[in-house]
């Protein structure tokens, strides 16, 4: 699979396991215990972040392991997956999220690619007349 100037999925994936895990603890520290919503946007933007530089594969299995985290921890407090409208929504948002970071991530590797390098002309400077060491005389 080509990266393109991407985290290749191998690298990508994991890095979004931790992101999601991590925004997901510190929503859950800063109070979304009673809004859930607030973890749901925390973990969408770090999806979103991921995907901006990984591979579309990746940027799937974090969206995936993003709504198993929020539906089991956020919705469900015990760990269990819940299957219910809300945590439908979450995944359509996690989606979206993903979806929005890698168009953002393409532009962004469309622009760097096709920006115009425009190199200023060196022109080097005149070289100075050689001396001549000594001086030849005309014969008459």
């Amino acid at each position: 699979m080509r990266t393109e100037g991407r985290l290749a999925g191998g690298f990508g994936f994991p890095l979004g396991c931790v992101a999601v895990v991590t925004a997901a603890i510190v929503a859950g520290l800063s109070g979304a215990a009673a809004h859930p919503g607030y973890a749901v946007a925390a973990v969408a933007l770090a999806v979103g972040a991921v995907a901006v530089i990984t591979t579309p594969l990746a940027a799937a299995g974090v969206v995936a392991v993003g709504w198993a985290v929020l539906s089991g921890f956020a919705y469900g407090r015990a760990g269990e997956l819940l299957f219910i409208a809300a945590t439908g929504w979450v995944a359509v948002i996690l989606a979206g999220a993903a979806g929005f970071g890698l168009a953002l991530g393409a532009g962004w590797r469309t622009v760097r690619r096709v920006r115009p390098v425009f190199a200023e002309a060196v022109v080097p400077e005149p070289r100075k007349a050689v001396e001549a060491g000594h001086r030849r005389v005309a014969s008459l």
